[in-house]
């Protein structure tokens, strides 16, 4: 029998080697990143309010629709999902059930955050905070709430952008005694600040390298030395998508043709969606 996603997530953290989870915005994108050889996928809420909605992530998606979209990718993955809860949907009773609906989705992790709802992307200005003691209370909640399910629950602090690096820290250490997992420092942007956390932080973390900051300098070998036991890369493949659908659009509204457009083969897509299962499948028991 398979090993659990949780379970699979724990051996990988710890084998040593940094985790690293490239941001899948659907069920397809997480497909490809499966077939690239990750350790994990990141079901991003960023990508996710982008992807079904067109919108920014700004707290617009339910956590029907959010525990849905992580459902859908389970299904479809072998790889490990980290999924993005938000800050619960509410007070305990719905943290509660967030954290139960996960573990029945079949998720590897999830990561709470400590924003007033509506939350807002990290990388956004505009923050707003929950007090740090009601977010220990919350993070406990959804821990009391796991019970004896191996879900790994990840404390996720906002506060760097919002009130600076020590309060950052501070936070995450709290959540840390709180009994969580791994802690988020997230709105990072500056190597200066990667470094802070990881002077500052001891213990199992998570960082997230966000495309187009100075972050990218740094490869997962860097990360793993500074002692990061997750990276999370939330928008690569979000925005090279998207970046190479406007190209490839443009491209056919100026010359009237496909032609010119890089595109898969339709064989090579067909193996990215597993045709094959489905035919063998109609081969044995289809008329």
């Amino acid at each position: 029998m398979p090993l659990h996603p949780a379970l699979q997530l724990k051996a990988a953290l710890g084998s040593g080697r940094i985790v690293r989870a490239p941001g899948a915005y659907d069920t397809l994108s997480a497909r490809l990143v499966e077939r690239a050889g990750f350790e994990a996928v990141y079901m991003t809420g960023f990508g996710a309010t982008a992807s079904r909605l067109g919108q920014p992530d700004i707290g617009l998606l339910t956590q029907t629709e959010m525990c849905t979209h992580a459902r859908d990718m389970v299904r479809a993955l072998r790889l490990p999902v980290i999924a993005d809860a938000d800050t619960g949907y509410g007070g305990p009773s719905n943290i509660e059930r967030t954290v139960r609906e996960y573990v029945q989705a079949g998720v590897a992790a999830i990561h709470l955050e400590d924003q007033v709802a509506p939350k807002r992307c990290g990388q956004m200005a505009g923050i707003r905070l929950v007090d740090a003691a009601e977010n220990e209370r919350r993070l406990r909640c959804a821990l009391a709430a796991r019970g004896d399910d191996p879900l790994l629950v990840i404390g996720r602090t906002d506060a760097l952008p919002a009130a600076g690096i020590a309060e950052a820290l501070a936070r995450a250490r709290r959540y840390q005694d709180a009994g969580v997992d791994l802690v988020f420092v997230d709105g990072i942007q500056k190597i200066a600040e990667v470094e802070a956390v990881a002077r500052g932080l001891p213990g199992p973390k998570v960082v997230s390298i966000v495309d187009g900051n100075e972050t990218t300098a740094l490869s997962a070998a860097d990360l793993q030395a500074m002692g990061f036991a997750v990276v999370l890369y939330a928008v690569t493949a979000l925005f090279a998508a998207a970046r190479a659908v406007e190209q490839a659009l443009a491209s056919l509204h100026d010359t009237g043709t496909p032609r010119d457009v890089p595109t898969l083969a339709y064989a090579d897509f067909t193996r990215i969606v597993d045709l094959e299962t489905h035919q063998r499948l109609d081969h044995q028991f289809g008329a």
